[in-house]
């Protein structure tokens, strides 16, 4: 096969799409703005710990990784919330055996580049993109020496994230729609090491939260036995970042909202004074494929805020629905990018709009006991009738063949069914007796299955 594809970013999307194309024959070339994380000392990227779930390991094993991300991640079987007395609460993620997995960003970065390049991906680092040209799918690049490349190819992707040079591009064309919108909370990187037996401070497999209402911390575990935590927190107002100046304000504040975690925290102000305060940002576009031949994907399409855990999943869902569109239309390019973006979009979408949602539920609602009634109400009720409801979470996490944009509308008529079912008066004097449960079933074998529209170009 002698089409070839230039892929802008060797980030994690671009990386593994990289790879699921050469393992099919294509030429693929990657230009990367940075320097090889790999060997470059000074490199300094986005650290925060990233929550692998199943159509990220759907993804991978199409391309034969998940068992090489397997060996750098840790399952987390659910959330482990901690109150501001210390008091903990574990709540599982879904059904036994269920769980998403906790892995480094730039670990999982590492080795993506290497099996790019182990199925012949060539991979140029320090190359800025200064332009693309929509019709002939080529892309200019500059390297530090002053050097220019013209990189001609087939079909041209910008994977280069949510600031991308591709998309900066594509904006000044005739009737391309963009739009960003940053929320008011930042985020700061935080850290717990692992103790002097090199064991873990905090039990293993879980996400920890400590939920704050207005802010909130998590933590998640690493395979050397420290947490990386992280602090999403307003930049402005009170509470936030800007009161925080003063080493002696920053101690007050966490022995304040994190008692329990401090002692665990030696270089504390070390790494909230040195670790930089990141915006949170959501970008939507569109189109996303142009002239048959230029296509955006993963975060350079649809930037998404990290509280669902599935800007990643997502990304790497673009290059599993990508290749599935690629085998339906036989490598018909310009039929395979039009497929892909019909289905992509909405779910890019509908997964921004839940990862906003999920902002306030992990820093409010999981520590309000009606919410952790519902879900242990809802639990049982997919338990007793697995195909007529099924949590949002366990579809968006746990259900790698529900499209993002299936389960946004799934959950939203499941929220008037359980507000209903929780208005009971039986159900709200004891959901677990006899009466509650047996008007729980009334309700729900009255009520069809669940449909699902597919997400597959079939």
């Amino acid at each position: 096969m002698s089409e070839r594809i230039t892929i802008v970013g060797a980030g994690l999307v671009g990386s593994l799409l990289g790879t699921v194309l050469a393992k099919r024959g294509y030429s693929v070339r990657i230009f990367e703005r940075r320097p090889d994380m790999r060997t470059s000392t000074g490199y300094a990227g986005r650290s925060i710990n990233l929550a692998m779930s199943d159509r990220g390991l759907r993804a991978l094993e199409t391309a034969g990784l998940a068992d090489d991300i397997r060996a750098i991640a840790i399952p987390m079987h659910g959330r482990m919330m901690h109150d501001k007395q210390g008091v903990q609460t574990y709540q599982p993620y879904g059904k036994e055996g269920q769980f998403i997995n906790s892995v480094s960003r730039g670990d999982l970065n590492k080795v993506l580049m290497t099996a790019a390049e182990r199925h012949g991906v060539e991979i140029i680092f320090n190359a800025r993109c200064t332009d693309i040209n929509v019709e002939s799918a080529s892309a200019t690049f500059e390297l530090p020496t002053g050097e220019v490349i013209l990189s001609e190819a087939d079909v041209l992707f910008g994977a280069d994230g949510a600031f991308s040079a591709v998309r900066s591009n594509l904006q000044v064309r005739d009737r391309f729609n963009y739009s960003q919108h940053y929320i008011d909370h930042g985020y700061k990187e935080l850290h717990i090491p692992a103790d002097d037996a090199g064991g873990f401070r905090l039990e293993k497999n879980v996400l920890h939260i400590w939920p704050r209402r207005s802010f909130m911390m998590i933590g998640l575990p690493n395979p050397d036995g420290s947490f990386t935590l992280t602090l999403f927190f307003a930049h402005n107002g009170s509470p936030s970042f800007e009161e925080l100046t003063t080493r002696e304000a920053v101690m007050e504040f966490f022995n304040e909202q994190f008692p329990n975690a401090v002692p665990m925290m030696p270089t504390l102000l070390d790494d909230f004074f040195t670790n930089p305060e990141s915006s949170l940002v959501t970008v939507r576009c569109s189109p996303w494929v142009f002239n048959g031949k230029v296509a955006l994907i993963g975060d350079a399409a649809h930037a998404i805020v990290p509280f669902y855990g599935q800007g990643m999943n997502c990304g790497f869902e673009d290059c599993n629905v990508l290749i599935e569109c690629l085998e339906h239309h036989h490598g018909n390019w310009d039929q395979t990018l039009e497929t892909y973006a019909r289905l992509r979009k909405p779910a890019g979408d509908a997964i921004a709009d839940l990862a906003l949602e999920n902002f306030i539920e992990m820093r409010d609602k999981v520590a309000d006991a009606r919410f952790l009634w519902r879900k242990k109400i809802e639990a049982w009720i997919h338990e007793q009738y697995p195909a007529k409801l099924i949590p949002l979470y366990t579809m968006v996490t746990f259900s790698a063949h529900i499209p993002y944009n299936e389960a946004l509308r799934i959950g939203r008529e499941q929220d008037v069914l359980m507000e209903e079912i929780m208005s009971i008066p039986s159900v709200i004097n004891d959901w677990t007796s006899d009466e509650a449960r047996q008007a729980i079933r009334d309700i729900m074998e009255s009520r069809a299955d669940i449909a699902i529209a597919s997400g597959s170009p079939s």
